[in-house]
């Protein structure tokens, strides 16, 4: 198959490792722009493209990208943490579709941070790869997978997970793909949840004069907590008082978690 793959971050860049152990034709490469790209130098060097055969995802639209991606004769596009919608012209262009790797149990949290939601919320929790179509995370879905969330868990901590957790997906999926065994379950669209990447506005403040559950708050506070992102805040005297949480369970008599 003559792959046109879309990709940012850790999880993209070892899929198109993976891909590239496979033998797998990679014809074009996606990246987001230099300002948004997260292991953009893992992607280039792994694909090892010419310049004519890497594209900027944030110009898809343009008449002249769109052109180019034709003459390279792609059947397929595979989509993996990449972080613009696609139009249908663009679509047009691939044969045989384009899949992404999104990481929600869907119909839920589709969009931006399902990690976050599916610990905010409650909601399942797990990966998905399904095909693109018009709508934002509604295309026919391949194959999913669900995880647990832990009560120790972060937003970091679930995102790693999910990480890896879509690696393996991928990599026992990817065969059917290629055969052209899988089958396709239609997305009831009026199910699940969708969330933007502005929601998580309404629950980075704390409001200290609101009335939280306990378990509210500890997951507001939780999910999070990732990595240097500073956390949610509550202000004081003008300022912001930022918020993290460290968890873990207490330990068994013989030593380990429980």
């Amino acid at each position: 198959m003559r792959i046109l793959f879309l990709g940012n971050n850790w999880l993209a860049a070892q899929t198109l490792k993976w891909l590239r152990e496979q033998n797998e034709e990679i014809v074009g490469l996606v990246l987001h722009p230099p300002h948004r790209r997260k292991f953009g130098n893992d992607l280039l060097k792994t694909a090892g493209l010419p310049s004519a055969q890497v594209f900027d995802g944030s110009l898809l639209e343009q008449i002249q990208v769109l052109e180019s991606i034709r003459a390279l004769q792609p059947e397929v596009g595979l989509s993996v943490m990449f972080g613009y919608i696609v139009r249908q012209r663009f679509l047009d262009e691939l044969p045989l579709g384009c899949l992404n790797v999104h990481p929600s149990f869907l119909p839920y949290n589709r969009g931006a941070y399902p990690n976050v939601w599916s610990i905010v919320d409650g909601t399942p929790a797990g990966v998905t790869i399904h095909y693109i179509d018009s709508g934002v995370d509604t295309g026919d879905i391949v194959a999913q997978e669900r995880i647990v969330v832990e009560q120790i868990d972060t937003g970091e901590t679930l995102y790693r997970k999910l990480e890896q957790c879509a690696l393996d997906l991928i990599k026992r999926t990817w065969p059917q793909i290629r055969l052209g065994m899988i089958s396709r379950t239609v997305q009831d669209k009026y199910q699940g949840t969708l969330h933007r990447v502005k929601d998580t506005e309404r629950i980075d403040e704390i409001d200290l004069d609101r009335t939280y559950t306990a378990r509210e708050l500890i997951n507001v506070i939780r999910a999070r907590t990732f990595g240097d992102y500073p956390g949610v805040f509550f202000r004081v005297g003008g300022r912001k008082v930022y918020l993290r949480l460290q968890l873990s369970y207490d330990q068994k008599p013989d030593g380990s978690e429980r």
